[in-house]
């Protein structure tokens, strides 16, 4: 376990990097030529008011499906098995996205704030507003999961 939730920021880099080489200095998918959801209530929950791309609907379902891998691996799904992987998975999109601004040469530490960037329309003390829905989704979900009785 300690070593799968230490793979999560090597993991996030990487894709990090992948996005920015895609994405460039236009965040979210939006200079992509994808198509876009732009308003809807489940988008206001799921996404934190960001749309839904195509882009982003591939990518979602790719991390999803590699996150759930060791469980079809070894051919057995348990509630704690999923708890882990879904609150891992929170924590990648997390690490992943803070780490897109980080690495990224438009952006970094000094345009890390809701001025400079759009998509995420709501912030709450220096983070998006939603990656503190997420933190506590992931520490809830990964915690149940190792220590609930097998």
């Amino acid at each position: 376990m300690i070593r799968a939730l230490l793979a999560i920021p090597v993991a996030a880099f990487i894709w990090a990097k992948l996005e920015i080489a895609i994405e460039g200095k236009s965040g979210w998918a939006k200079s992509l030529p994808t198509w876009r959801i732009e308003k809807h209530i489940l988008l206001d929950i799921f996404l934190g008011g960001r749309p839904l791309t195509g882009y982003h609907l591939w990518a979602f379902l790719f991390v999803f499906c590699v996150f759930h891998y060791p469980a079809v691996w070894v051919a057995h799904w348990t509630w704690r098995a999923e708890a882990f992987a879904i609150g891992s998975m929170l924590l990648f999109w997390v690490v992943e996205d803070f780490l897109w601004f980080m690495i990224n040469p438009d952006f970094g530490w000094k345009r890390y704030r809701r001025q400079d960037i759009e998509w995420h329309p709501r912030w709450f003390l220096g983070l998006p507003a939603d990656h503190w829905g997420l933190i506590l989704a992931s520490a809830l979900l990964i915690a149940w999961s190792v220590w609930t009785t097998r």
